[in-house]
């Protein structure tokens, strides 16, 4: 062996037939998700039962198992949720994979036995970040798919020294945006990815852009194979395959190649040249430019569809029509003759629950005896008080099972109950019953006591004096922090994804304005991040708002007061509470993806004030890569250290629905792109009166279809005569802000 440290592969498994195939290609571990909770609704996904027999399946192949639970989750969803998690703290599941904040702070503070791995669509991709998920108890994080293979090492030391793994993607479908910030599909069709039910709005088919393109969004797939050396210098973890809507054919073809690879770096200490198997099952031709860092136009391809055929006949260049069609026959061949070949390997192999035989015997004072067989192993166990022939209920097949149904939710079920042993009626009390359950559930479950169902107690509803919300405004120019001298509203300055640059310039603007409250962005990474920690720790901010959590944990440390932003996600009374009692938060914005009902429903804790953006430009979605390259052109072929700094460029798409979307790059910040109509909800205000501690507006200028027909002072006095409750004030804020939509507070999550 030249290597030592053994990488675990991690594979994706989307129904009991991927998993099997996962197994049995050699996967160290498997992520799967049941039929709630899972953010790959599109996936068949497994019932708890067939979890218990995966988890017995993997465990005899030593492969773990990983639960995904990593969507946000609503208020009405919680005792369904506490309900699975008793259940889980009772298996042999190897980890569940987390999103929301208050599924994070439940795990915490009542199933610590659980542990928790936080999931990409936390967009984890600076330091203060994994800290920040290391206080929630997190043992592992999935790094943002965007960073490159430095940003990775330097993340992986922070999580080792906090010890907290780290997880990569490797291989499968991109997201051209960052996980977890993306609202597209959540505003297009109330379907969101933060629930697991993207509908890939990007992928889909637009009007030919400038550049020829019909895909303009359309990423090809991610393959680290040949830098798995450089990743395992890295110190990774997990290298991860993504594919749960995958079948068991993709899934066992792409682990088996991983498998091999990294088999030829442990044992030759060299990495394979050999990826063909990976263009003979589903994929979009791939690209690593991430991980490289070498990020350009080559990252897209003008087609969401299977590339392989075309693969082929890029390698192979058929000299005739006769050839190329003879190449694709044997290719759809070989690609039926694999998937023939798995079915045979998982149909050898059985994920069923193991049948249990259990056998009871005894007469009037004697022990009862209980002799439990399975086919793998089989014990005897014995009552401590003896049997008698008086009592309650006598002992029966149907009492015992009443009893001992718990067995059947263990990786066993009851095949046989046999009473033939019991010498006529005999009694037992219940209490001796219950503890032989206890005793044989502790061997079951590999000797692991059972841990009693927890009753989640009821928020305390506190009743504070409720009084007018106030309003703030999210500016973005110089130009506009004149509004601090002409209005009570308080005003948070939007601060780029990157502004070192500016550094000096931004900084003295905050000296000069100290009412000004410092808005951070949801990215923040590498060097940025760096300088958004000394500009903070310069300017000892008395209040800051970020989306960014990494920045969330330098101001927990430092004492400064901080609101959580409208991309933290926050759409339960438990992420409230967490960010309250673990990071010393002040307050939160409650997500815009959520209904009026759903809002409704939140609890706040006491001295917490709770936020709500009414107007604002909707953001679909931010991405690093260069949007341009496939809408308008760009002179370079690849971003480089400028791009960010120092590009401006807007332009719009339109899809075949009709629907138009606006992209814009401004200085210091990364691409994004925006909804056709901003978003407005005056109806909040009377629907919601004293809910709300306070209401923004976002005046930063993002070019939209939204017209604002008066000045931004103007916009600032009518919404406060609207929270003033002032007549004709919501008609008169329509008036001068249209189009716009609300669709989103209509429909929920």
């Amino acid at each position: 062996m030249v290597t030592k440290r053994k990488i675990e592969l991690l594979a994706p498994g989307g129904d009991v037939d991927s998993i099997k195939a996962a197994i049995l290609a050699g996967a160290n571990a498997v992520y799967c998700g049941l039929d709630q909770f899972n953010a790959r609704n599109r996936a068949v996904n497994i019932s708890f039962n067939h979890l218990q027999g995966i988890l017995h399946l993997a465990h005899a192949h030593n492969c773990e198992v990983f639960l995904t639970l990593n969507i946000i989750v609503i208020e009405r969803e919680i005792p369904a949720l506490i309900s699975l998690l008793n259940k889980l703290v009772n298996t042999s599941i190897d980890g569940v994979i987390v999103q929301d904040l208050g599924m994070l702070y439940l795990l915490q503070k009542y199933f610590k036995s659980l542990n928790v791995h936080a999931s990409t669509q936390l967009t984890t991709h600076n330091q203060g970040q994994i800290k920040f998920l290391s206080k929630l108890s997190a043992t592992r994080v999935n790094l943002s798919r965007e960073l490159n293979i430095h940003e990775i090492k330097h993340l992986t030391a922070v999580g080792h020294e906090n010890n907290v793994l780290t997880e990569v993607f490797v291989h499968g479908s991109n997201c051209i945006s960052f996980s977890g910030i993306c609202y597209m599909s959540s505003v297009l069709t109330g379907n969101s990815g933060n629930r697991g039910r993207c509908s890939q709005p990007c992928r889909d088919q637009y009007i030919t852009s400038a550049t020829g393109k019909e895909y303009p969004l359309n990423l090809k797939d991610n393959s680290a194979f040949f830098n798995v050396k450089e990743l395992y210098d890295a110190g990774v973890d997990s290298l991860k395959i993504e594919g749960r809507i995958k079948k068991f054919d993709y899934v066992y073809t792409v682990v088996d190649v991983w498998r091999k690879q990294l088999d030829t770096l442990y044992n030759q200490n060299i990495v394979g040249t050999d990826n063909s198997l990976l263009y003979k099952v589903f994929n979009r031709d791939f690209s690593n430019t991430l991980l490289t860092g070498e990020i350009s136009k080559s990252m897209f391809i003008d087609n969401p569809r299977d590339h392989s055929i075309k693969h082929l006949s890029e390698i192979n260049s058929y000299a005739s029509a006769d050839k190329l069609e003879s190449g694709q026959l044997q290719l759809y061949q070989e690609k039926e003759e694999i998937k023939a070949i798995v079915e045979q390997k998982i149909k050898s192999v059985n994920a069923e629950k193991v049948a249990m035989q259990i056998y009871l015997s005894g007469a009037s004072g004697t022990p009862l005896k209980v002799a439990v067989k399975t086919t793998e192993a089989s014990f005897d166990m014995f009552s401590e008080c003896k049997l008698v022939d008086k009592g309650t209920e006598a002992l029966s097949e149907a009492m015992v099972l009443k009893r001992f149904k718990a067995f059947n939710d263990t990786e066993y079920f009851i095949e046989e109950l046999n009473l033939n042993g019991i010498v006529g009626d005999v009694y037992i009390s219940f209490k001796e019953l219950t503890s032989l359950k206890k005793k044989i559930l502790f061997l079951l479950n590999g000797s692991k006591e059972t841990i009693d169902p927890i009753r989640l107690p009821a928020i305390k509803k506190i009743e504070e004096e409720r009084r007018k919300p106030s309003l703030s405004v999210l500016i973005s120019s110089q130009e506009d922090v004149l509004l601090t001298q002409k209005t009570n509203a308080d005003i948070y300055f939007c601060l780029p994804n990157s502004f070192k640059s500016r550094y000096s310039e931004l900084l003295e603007l905050f000296m000069q304005n100290k009412s000004l409250i410092p808005y951070f962005p949801s990215v923040i990474i590498g060097e940025d991040y760096a300088v958004a920690l000394d500009f903070l720790q310069q300017l000892k901010p008395k209040t800051i708002v970020t989306n960014n959590t990494g920045i969330a944990w330098e101001a927990y440390r430092l004492g400064i007061k901080w609101i959580a932003g409208p991309q933290v996600n926050i759409v339960n009374s438990y992420s409230l509470l967490s960010l309250k009692e673990k990071m010393n938060c002040s307050g939160a914005f409650i997500s815009n993806e959520l209904s009026l009902q759903q809002i409704k429903a939140l609890i706040t804790p006491s001295d917490f004030a709770l936020h709500y953006s009414i107007y604002h430009p909707i953001v679909l979605m931010t991405s690093r890569q260069c949007l341009f390259h496939q809408v308008t052109g760009c002179e370079k072929k690849k971003v480089d250290a400028t791009c960010i700094a120092t590009c401006e460029k807007s332009a719009s798409i339109t899809n075949l629905k009709n629907n138009s979307f606006q992209i814009e790059k401004s200085k210091g910040n990364y691409h994004a792109v925006y909804n056709e109509n901003n978003f407005l909800n005056t109806a909040v205000c009377s629907d919601l009166p004293t809910f709300f501690s306070a209401f923004m507006i976002d005046l930063r200028e993002v070019k939209t279809e939204t017209k604002r027909l008066v000045s931004k002072l103007e916009i600032v006095s009518l919404f406060e005569n609207l929270l003033d409750r002032k007549t004709g004030a919501e008609i008169k804020v329509k008036t001068a802000i249209y189009p716009t939509t609300n669709t989103q507070y209509e429909k929920g999550i």
